[in-house]
């Protein structure tokens, strides 16, 4: 093994500038910045983060069919969400090429392939290089989060070698479905990242237990959302701030070891966490237990998975 076994990442627990694209990419930036000047290699952000969860759902009667605010708060997430080909993640691209590290973003993407005006729940990855890597679609929104996402697939399903680790990352309640951890796991992986959109009571349990079901170190990463997250510049400002309760959510970021002991227990409030990761770690607590190694029985169980992207079109010219 090589004598560089170890990783530093950091935890980037930062509000949104709550669905204002440009503003929240200023933040993002920013703590990029700040992740390398303490020696990070990759920064992972909560899920949704940019340009922010849709806490307005639970709080404004989101279910009432052909609701005039409902429309207009779907056309206010459109406009601020992610389109890739225009460019919206240039500049932290170029953030993460200048500072030579791993970026791991939740985003609300506006899919141009499947013709740009539905939503997905997306984690995008960026190398060091600035390139975009991987482009993960939530497979199935949670509960309210389905009337304004749309189911993804399975086509960001992939792992990536980082330093001495191999990297998968799920979006949320993804986190509890066993076949993508399977399908993760099987693919090398012994660095986990789970993106939320915060709060200590979704990380406090699942991020334990899944670092000692795959014995692999895991990294939970939730925002802050509070009140004053919501910008004036909303149309419906008012209205969300009278609604929404003081706090939405408070972060609970955190680290786990392969043993499923806290390296990094649950945080609050705003911060970028850096903790370093030994990946000698990873075959001690492999010894006596490996899901997909020494103790899986192909013979019996295996997992099948599609990693083609969907769509509703093929051209043949």
């Amino acid at each position: 093994m090589s004598d560089n076994t170890t990783l530093r990442v950091a935890l980037a627990q930062i509000a949104p500038v709550w669905l204002d694209r440009e503003a929240t990419t200023r933040k993002i930036v920013a703590a990029i910045d700040d992740a390398a000047s303490q020696g990070a290699k990759l920064v992972v952000f909560g899920e949704a983060l940019l340009p922010g969860y849709p806490f307005w759902i639970e709080h404004t009667d989101g279910a009432r069919f052909e609701d005039d605010l409902q429309k207009s708060l779907y056309a206010h997430y459109c406009a601020q969400a992610v389109s890739v080909p225009r460019g919206d993640l240039d500049p932290i691209r170029e953030a993460a090429r200048r500072q030579g590290l791993w970026v791991a973003l939740g985003t609300i993407e506006r899919a141009d392939d499947r013709g740009g005006h539905s939503l997905y729940c997306s984690l995008m990855l960026i190398d060091d290089a600035g390139a975009l890597r991987n482009v993960h679609r939530k497979l199935m929104p949670t509960y309210e989060e389905r009337l304004v996402w749309s189911p993804g697939d399975g086509a960001g399903l992939r792992t990536f070698p980082i330093g001495p680790f191999t990297i998968g990352a799920l979006n949320c309640w993804e986190n509890w479905m066993p076949l993508p951890r399977a399908a993760l796991s099987a693919q090398g992986e012994d660095l986990h990242l789970m993106v939320w959109p915060g709060s200590r009571r979704n990380t406090e349990d699942i991020t334990r237990f899944v670092a000692r079901e795959g014995r692999s170190y895991v990294v939970s990463v939730g925002a802050p959302m509070r009140r004053e997250d919501i910008p004036d510049s909303h149309p419906h400002a008012d209205l969300l701030r009278e609604r929404l309760p003081a706090v939405c959510a408070d972060g609970g970021s955190a680290v786990a070891g392969p043993d499923g002991q806290w390296l990094l227990p649950p945080q609050e409030g705003e911060g970028v966490f850096c903790v370093d990761l030994d990946h000698a770690r990873v075959y001690r607590e492999r010894q006596n237990f490996d899901p997909v190694g020494h103790y899986a029985r192909p013979d019996v169980l295996r997992l099948y998975l599609d990693r083609t992207r969907q769509g509703v079109l093929r051209i043949d010219d």
